[in-house]
């Protein structure tokens, strides 16, 4: 294996001394600019690189931020979403030179072990928080630390949100990225109540979900809105894969009087329920109305295309690895709101059939 060049090996090359070559690789004063420029041109030509283990051991930045997943793994391998949102925070931490520290734990107590021990090891210098929770150990846990963190669909307080969705305990002194998820639920019934839908269930994800708990609060407020009863709108969990998917949509259309019209809370679960209904020999749109969360190439090659919410998650990721990279540089905490994300009708939603 080929060594790591080192400051001795630049020394030796340049004709100078090691405390020299340290001074102008660290920007101190000592050598002349001359010198600084020569010895920096040799760090480049030797292909010599900063040792982050041992500037954090000094007080200075390790150049890495870290990503922890606490999902079921199953579920990540098929799911598009988290593919193009750690696209986008790579966009731009690679822009900047950091690193992402990315590892996938069972659990979020697993999760909270991960983030003490990067903290202990100064691994990181800051932490991407995705899927909060509506009791979340984690914002109380990473402002205990002082580890700088951007909760990513979190909310900023530590109270119920605007939306009328549970917040997250203290996350009032951590920086969040969001999506109006209630705002976007409002929409989905909306455009399905206007075609005549009066019985409509929503196949959600994680029920301890922050993100959960809201669009199924925004859908029990919106049908009461439009004068819907309690037993016309419901939402049933389920841990994001198509194996659940397809089994909540079995149970739902074996029931006398089905939902007329299915909401998905990701694509591959609606692309599974779009199977169930074709195996049952139920036509879409013509007696189930489909649509999904997160637009995707599945959505849209699968027979027929679904109605789904669009929204660049690239973009979600570049908004979070921007916020992380402020609070770096000592910006204030703060919430950002993403894109709204637009519902695009496509074949898989039309009126009910009145027969059905």
């Amino acid at each position: 294996m080929a060594r790591r060049p080192t400051i001795k090996d630049i020394a030796r090359r340049a004709g100078v001394s090691e405390s020299a070559v340290s001074f102008a690789l660290n920007d101190r004063p000592g050598v002349s600019e001359r010198t600084r420029a020569r010895i920096r041109q040799v760090a480049e030509e030797l292909g010599w690189q900063p040792n982050s283990a041992a500037r954090a051991l000094s007080g200075e930045r390790s150049g890495a931020v870290g990503l922890v997943l606490a999902r079921p793994a199953h579920t990540l391998g098929v799911e598009s979403f988290f593919l193009q949102l750690v696209s986008g925070i790579q966009e731009v931490l690679s822009a900047s030179r950091t690193a992402l520290l990315f590892q996938v734990v069972e659990d979020v107590d697993a999760e909270c072990s991960v983030h003490r021990r990067w903290w202990a090891e100064r691994r990181v210098d800051g932490v991407l928080v995705v899927d909060p929770r509506t009791r979340d150990p984690r914002p109380e846990l990473l402002a205990a630390l002082g580890l700088p963190a951007v909760l990513i669909g979190g909310t900023a307080t530590g109270t119920a949100d605007q939306d009328g969705g549970p917040g997250e305990p203290g996350a009032s002194c951590l920086s969040s990225v969001r999506a109006d998820d209630a705002r976007a639920m409002a929409d989905v019934l909306g455009h399905l109540h206007a075609l005549g839908h009066r019985r409509i269930a929503h196949v959600a994800g994680l029920p301890e979900l922050a993100h959960t708990a809201r669009r199924i609060a925004s859908l029990r407020a919106g049908a009461l809105r439009l004068g819907l009863a309690a037993d016309q709108v419901e939402s049933v969990t389920t841990d994001y894969s198509d194996t659940e998917g397809a089994a909540a949509t079995r149970r739902l259309l074996a029931r006398p009087q089905p939902p007329t019209a299915l909401v998905y809370d990701n694509d591959v679960m609606a692309v599974a329920g779009s199977a169930v209904a074709a195996a049952l020999g139920i036509a879409v749109p013509g007696e189930l109305s489909i649509v999904a969360w997160d637009d995707s190439a599945l959505c849209r090659v699968t027979h027929p295309r679904l109605t789904a919410l669009v929204r660049d998650t690239a973009a979600f990721g570049r908004l979070a690895a921007e916020e992380l990279l402020a609070v770096l540089a000592g910006a204030a905490p703060r919430t950002r709101e993403s894109e709204l994300p637009r519902l695009e009708p496509r074949e898989s939603t039309a009126p009910p059939a009145a027969a059905y």
